[in-house]
């Protein structure tokens, strides 16, 4: 494997080269042959974000792509004079219409042994007026991002982009990360119940799910990850079945039933665990069928579900 870093600036520059126009095909193309060695795929879209962009003239020039930068700069620590500034000439602030595009490539047989390689794809529309009579923001946070401002329909203001996000060797992370930290041990034993279970036999971890990861600041002042699984599913996800109304043959059916959608074994099971924990009542439901005249669960999955009887968990 190449050093990270070098990666990192290879994927950097192919993110600022490919054009979307070529959609997600291409980009994956591209990916691979720029990283053949791992077989990278699009496994999950997610759309429907959006931060602060910059500033545009009344006839959509760019003034600024950062409009974090150019309010410092033209205020000189006062918001007043940035609105009286630019009032009446007719500006407009922007913001990132965002889509974040997952892929993954396995490097290994164990659940947690993947890259994991988000994208970003990013297209600049127009948010509001930059400044409006009668409006005058108390701070420049306000000035940035206001609360109650008329917004405008988002005009898209050039063309969409990609921008590279991050690559995330997750088998690193799991086991750098997972010491001492509740939310990582519970991740830890999501894999190995995975490992455990007759999920191991489809395809990889990775095809099925990733990783939603959010750094935050400690008290103590360090980063630190947080890691969530997230289903890949397309579409919407099916309800887990009902432990409150079936049972017995009906209840191996409906689990059965939710494994073949999500297209692997004991979904239901992991799916559960990411779900509330009113959901927790179904693995109660099963658990007590396998104690009557019902046996409709492989071994390994029971053995996994007894423990989990033992300690329950969610992630």
């Amino acid at each position: 494997m190449e050093p990270v870093i070098t990666l990192i600036e290879q994927l950097t520059t192919l993110c600022n080269t490919v054009d979307t126009a070529e959609g997600i095909d291409g980009l994956t193309a591209k990916l691979k042959g720029l990283m053949p060695e791992y077989p990278f795929e699009c496994v999950l879209s997610r759309g429907n974000w959006h931060r602060l962009g910059g500033v545009v003239d009344g006839d959509y020039r760019q003034v600024s792509d950062n409009i974090s930068h150019w309010a410092e700069r033209e205020s000189q620590g006062d918001v007043d004079t940035l609105v009286a500034k630019y009032m009446g000439m007719g500006y407009f602030a922007t913001r990132l219409a965002g889509n974040t595009h997952y892929f993954t490539a396995p490097t290994g047989r164990g659940p947690q042994e993947f890259l994991q390689l988000e994208i970003e794809e990013l297209q600049q529309v127009v948010d509001r007026p930059l400044v409006e009579h009668d409006w005058f923001p108390d701070s420049i946070e306000e000035f940035l991002d206001p609360l109650d401002y008329p917004r405008l329909e988002p005009e898209p203001v050039g063309k969409s982009y990609y921008r590279f996000r991050r690559l995330t060797p997750i088998d690193k992370l799991v086991t750098e990360k997972s010491a001492g930290n509740d939310a990582h041990r519970k991740l830890q034993r999501f894999f190995n119940d995975w490992m455990a279970s007759s999920a191991c036999e489809s395809e990889p971890f990775c095809r099925h799910w990733v990783l939603a990861l959010r750094e935050f600041t400690d008290r103590d002042g360090e980063t630190r990850i947080n890691a969530k699984p997230v289903s890949v599913f397309s579409g919407q996800l099916p309800d887990l079945p009902s432990a409150n109304r079936l049972s017995g043959a009906e209840l191996a059916n409906a689990v059965h039933g939710y494994d073949r959608v999500l297209g692997y074994p004991f979904a239901w099971y992991f799916m559960m665990l990411g779900s509330t924990a009113s959901n927790y009542t179904l693995a109660d439901a099963v658990l007590q069928d396998q104690m009557g005249a019902y046996d409709y669960l492989p071994k390994r999955d029971l053995k996994v579900l007894r423990e989990w009887e033992t300690k329950p968990y969610g992630v």
